[in-house]
């Protein structure tokens, strides 16, 4: 048993380490301050483009299931994200983040607080529905979860 649970830490921080090298080391050209060598090979900065996907994962999200609220105050082009999550009361937000892959906006949050050592949210942005599903992974238990968030109006 406690090697399945040490390798379940292993697929989670590789997991982990995977989303933020895809979101934090990798330049992507569409993103504000990029440059791309012109004729010449000079680099010339480009004109930032905004991720309409991103724009729209600004909001508060409640999971059916009970009182947790995602309340992600903004996104910009680069895939930060301003967020808080309560369950009723709040829980600090360690990292926040958002990407583009695979034609869909992802959410990446990690919480730390108390009871909350490590847990993580790895969700996709539905524009059909307007919900985010994907997994809840609860650290203190080593489980993870299937979850979905709907819009609070």
């Amino acid at each position: 048993m406690k090697s399945f649970i040490c390798l379940r830490l292993v697929v989670v921080a590789i997991t982990a380490a995977c989303i933020l090298a895809v979101s934090c080391g990798k330049r992507d050209e569409s993103l504000p301050g990029s440059a791309s060598p012109d004729s010449k090979g000079t680099n010339t900065a480009r004109a930032p483009i905004v991720r309409t996907e991103f724009a729209r994962l600004a909001g508060k999200w409640q999971r059916p299931d009970g009182g947790y609220v995602l309340d992600i105050k903004s996104v910009d082009a680069a895939g930060t994200m301003q967020a808080a999550y309560f369950n009723p009361n709040p829980i600090n937000v360690s990292r926040a983040a958002a990407l583009y892959k695979d034609g869909a906006a992802k959410v990446f949050v990690e919480l730390r607080d108390q009871n909350y050592p490590g847990c993580t949210y790895n969700l996709t942005y539905d524009p059909q529905s307007d919900q985010l599903y994907g997994q809840y992974f609860q650290a203190a238990m080593q489980q993870t979860f299937d979850v979905t968030f709907a819009r609070m109006h």
